[in-house]
């Protein structure tokens, strides 16, 4: 649901790689709560022999983002990885009455002194889009989404994910990207009145 805005630059970068996210670490600095229905609860949990962020919602709509600020053009690649334990159900994603995902990672551009030029990409893991599609997000189109996983394959299972972001941005918008702000996730399932368990690992920018 919505969109997360963020502003302000804090970050950490090691050799060609910009952290966002070190939750293999039990590190959660940086991080804040924007709640729009409800609360998802965030915690950080072992998984195995493996820390990550795990996220359980049940119809709610509440997300954590990061203020950071990236140069695309040195470190254009978004990576993170993150597992799904089940698909929303119900509801046609491209309308405001299905637009919850039980995983996304939002990437939020400034628009300069025109604030409400602010724009977002959406990284969702769909419950029925097929991988690659894009859509405008229902509440306004300054946000696309794009369905990186689709459909039952591979829940339960850790995914490693990878995307140009500022080819995605200029495929997505037709022009070039203004200063990423922040990066957000979000697992919500306020819409569609629905359950949605899934975790979250590191996240970071790299030049490749």
């Amino acid at each position: 649901m919505g969109i997360l805005i963020a502003l302000g630059f804090p970050f950490v970068t090691h050799a060609q790689r910009l952290e966002v996210a070190r939750f293999s670490a039990a590190d959660m600095s940086g991080w804040k709560k924007k709640s729009f229905v409800g609360e998802t609860r965030y915690r950080l949990r072992e998984d195995g022999d493996k820390q990550a962020l795990y996220a359980d919602s049940r119809a709610a709509a509440s997300g954590l983002f990061r203020e950071i600020e990236v140069d695309l053009d040195q470190m254009p690649y978004l990576h993170w990885t993150w597992k799904v334990e089940n698909l929303v159900n119900g509801g046609d994603e491209r309308g405001k009455q299905g637009d919850d995902y039980a995983a996304r990672i939002y990437v939020v551009f400034s628009g300069g002194l025109l604030f409400w030029r602010t724009r977002a990409i959406n990284y969702v893991w769909s419950s029925r889009e097929s991988p690659g599609s894009t859509w405008p997000n229902a509440f306004t189109a300054n946000a696309q989404m794009i369905a990186v996983r689709s459909g039952p394959e591979s829940l339960g299972t850790w995914l490693s994910e990878r995307r140009d972001v500022k080819a995605d941005y200029q495929r997505l918008f037709g022009s070039e990207p203004g200063k990423i702000v922040a990066v957000a996730l979000m697992t919500d399932t306020d819409n569609t009145k629905s359950a949605a368990v899934a975790w979250y690992g590191d996240i970071w920018f790299a030049a490749n």
